[in-house]
């Protein structure tokens, strides 16, 4: 039950931790945008929160077979980088070829496996690991004892595990409507592409788009769902015809927005 509970409370700090790591990620080095990051609506990233159990259980293994403790230390930082990107990888699977949505894209980066990991990103979990075992590890041994001492507390990872449960419900029927789209279309959806593209296509149209709720559009969801499909095409061309000749063949006519109803989606 200890261990249960620990887990379920290194999770909700990972969790909340990692999207506003993510958050400022995105906006410093990324579409320098503030986009909501990730597949929730909810300021939360399961997978740092995941990523947390992991590096803390990592913490906890003996590894007294190996002689002296520079040997020990430097596996242990390994393994966590090893186990950080085995999550990744297993997450991204899991969606791309269960739900044809790729939560994100590393295709462009050297060496990457079905764009869902790459050394890169590899080496920045590594490094992660070493921060977390040299300098986090003993904050979050020292925050499971308060949480101990302060049980009272634990009513609120269960309101976080209350929200979080009724979020993914609600973000995986969106999904199933993604998943119609892309297998209908045969093709596997960009997510946070997808997000950014409904930002822009209703900041066009001047209408304000929702930072926690990105999919409540004006419009059924499949209308930008075309749009996108009509603007990532376009440049898949001329990307093969940069790749094939060196130069675009023509520029690529901008696709035009189909009427939108006055029915909102608020998915």
């Amino acid at each position: 039950m200890n261990t249960l509970l620990t887990l379920a409370f290194l999770f909700f700090c990972g969790s909340l931790l990692g999207w506003v790591l993510e958050l400022f990620f995105r906006r410093l080095f990324g579409d320098k945008k503030w986009v909501n990051p990730g597949f929730l609506r909810g300021p939360w990233l399961p997978i740092y929160g995941l990523g947390l159990d992991a590096l803390y259980l990592l913490c906890r293994i003996d590894l007294s077979f190996l002689p002296g403790y520079p040997l020990q230390a430097a596996f242990r930082v390994l393994l966590m980088g090893a186990g950080m990107t085995l999550i990744e990888y297993i997450g991204g699977l899991i969606f791309v070829k269960g739900m044809k949505i790729k939560l994100w894209d590393y295709s462009n980066q050297w060496g990457n496996i079905q764009g869902i990991i790459c050394p890169l990103f590899s080496l920045l979990w590594t490094a992660i690991g070493a921060l977390y075992y040299f300098l986090l590890d003993g904050i979050f041994v020292r925050s499971v004892a308060w949480l101990f001492d302060n049980l009272a507390f634990s009513f609120v990872v269960g309101v976080f595990f209350g929200l979080f449960f009724a979020d993914l419900f609600a973000t995986l029927n969106v999904a199933a409507r993604i998943r119609a789209f892309a297998e209908k279309n045969k093709i596997v959806v960009r997510y946070e592409k997808l997000k950014g593209d409904i930002q822009d296509a209703l900041r066009e149209a001047r209408k304000k788009a929702h930072f926690f709720r990105p999919f409540a559009v004006p419009a059924p969801l499949e209308t930008f769902l075309k749009r996108y499909q009509s603007r990532e095409g376009g440049a898949e061309s001329i990307k093969k015809r940069k790749d094939a000749k060196g130069v675009p063949h023509a520029k690529e006519n901008e696709a035009k927005d189909e009427e939108h109803p006055d029915k909102t989606d608020d998915a």
